[in-house]
């Protein structure tokens, strides 16, 4: 079994900064793309940014610029470093990682979620 669990979320005013945080535990042989994806009220949950075992990464258009992820591979770990925050950045942010439990054997797995509020 494999846990994301995501940390960081909370209250901000627009302008400011905000740094997620999302841990892999787990049977875990290896993990290929880790990414943030966020649900505002009464909307499609959205991809955020992703980022590969090598570093790869890439970003949605409305936070390039903005946003960055990187990643510790030697602790499971990827981040979201949020700056000039925009009330419509308000959402959960979901944590997803693909997930190589055994050699060969794959599995998506998300975290809870962690709500960002950006309001004055």
């Amino acid at each position: 079994q494999v846990q994301l669990v995501e940390s960081g979320g909370g209250l901000v005013q627009p302008g400011g900064s905000l740094r997620l945080s999302c841990a892999a535990s787990g049977s875990i042989f290896s993990i290929n793309v880790m990414g943030w994806y966020r649900q505002a009220p009464g909307k499609q949950r959205e991809l955020v940014a992703t980022i590969t075992s090598i570093g790869t990464t890439d970003y949605a258009d409305s936070v390039k610029g903005r946003f960055t992820i990187s990643r510790d591979n030697a602790k499971n770990t990827v981040y979201l470093q949020m700056n000039s925050l925009k009330p419509e950045d308000t959402a959960v942010y979901f944590c997803n990682a693909d997930v190589e439990y055994s050699p060969d054997r794959y599995l998506e797995v998300w975290g809870q979620g962690t709500l960002v509020t950006v309001s004055s």
